[in-house]
């Protein structure tokens, strides 16, 4: 049930927010949750759910996909969230905090009670025991996306967040990695200083780097960033053409490395040129939005 193949975007809002929901479908974003978690206070868990069932159809049918974020497993609002809270026109439900296949067993359990035996999960991986089992968790047939949450992750190994976030380079490398292995793309940690659109772009080259394919955002500003950076830039576009023409020149005449403006080139290296196109053949025809404004 691997159906989600891009999510350079996930934008969030809190369900309790109907105002703020109401600009989902004119953000640009590829994915939009309506957040029944950690912004919607424990008073109004009911107000939410009931707010994520009312509006998800009116949204969905007017552009990005449309998630609703659940409680966490153990909560006492997780039950009443797939009973009341999921309409058969999302696009899947996002589970924050997973540990283990025994929650994923329960999340199937009370999605098909609820006649949705078929909406993806996009997993959240926000723990220490979360990223520590994190191929596991992936590899689940349910699962067709997930995420790293660099917030809760610190909060619960007792660390501290920084700027340049290398005291979650590990994790959030574990959680690219366990996508990979498992066939499921992968979405970076929030910027929450989300007028920072330097650290926003710099926290993009990053996630892509390490193999990424979508960002989490918090404010419709860091859309536009997100889809923007998890494609190649013209630069890379021109190299890899240029880089791959000479490689089958070469090939042609029975040489397997080349040395190609200064670096020797070899399959490997062909191979990344060749996903590279494959990449900008992929992006949307309107092309990259707009930076946004102040």
């Amino acid at each position: 049930m691997k159906t989600i193949e891009r999510l350079r975007s996930l934008l969030f809002a809190p369900a309790v927010r109907p105002e703020m929901l109401a600009k989902f479908p004119g953000s640009g974003a590829d994915g939009v949750v309506i957040d029944c978690e950690d912004a919607t206070p424990p008073g109004a868990k009911a107000e939410g759910r009931a707010n994520a069932r009312r509006i998800a159809p009116e949204i969905a049918g007017r552009g990005p996909g449309v998630f609703v974020r659940v409680n966490a497993v153990p909560t006492p609002w997780f039950e009443d969230d797939l009973r009341e809270g999921l309409d058969a026109s999302l696009a899947g439900i996002v589970v924050p905090k997973l540990e283990s296949l025994a929650q994923l067993g329960r999340v199937e359990e009370l999605l098909s009670r609820a006649g949705h035996d078929e909406l993806p999960v996009v997993a959240g991986l926000e723990t220490a025991l979360g990223v520590a089992d994190a191929r596991e968790l992936l590899a689940h047939p349910r699962v067709a996306a997930a995420y790293f949450g660099a917030e809760d992750f610190t909060a619960d190994m007792g660390g501290v967040r920084t700027e340049g976030s290398q005291e979650v380079l590990y994790a959030r490398s574990r959680t690219a990695l366990a996508g990979r292995l498992a066939g499921v793309p992968t979405l970076d940690q929030v910027v929450t200083d989300f007028r920072n659109d330097t650290l926003f772009e710099e926290e993009t080259r990053d996630a892509r780097a390490l193999g990424f394919r979508g960002k989490l955002c918090i404010h419709p500003r860091q859309v536009a960033l997100a889809n923007r950076g998890f494609l190649p830039s013209e630069e890379e576009v021109d190299h890899a053409r240029r880089l791959l023409d000479a490689y089958a020149r070469e090939s042609e005449a029975g040489v397997g490395a080349i040395e190609f403006e200064g670096q020797m080139v070899d399959e490997p290296l062909a191979a990344r040129a060749r996903q590279i196109l494959a990449a900008a053949e992929d992006a949307p025809s309107s092309g990259a939005p707009e930076r946004p404004s102040p």
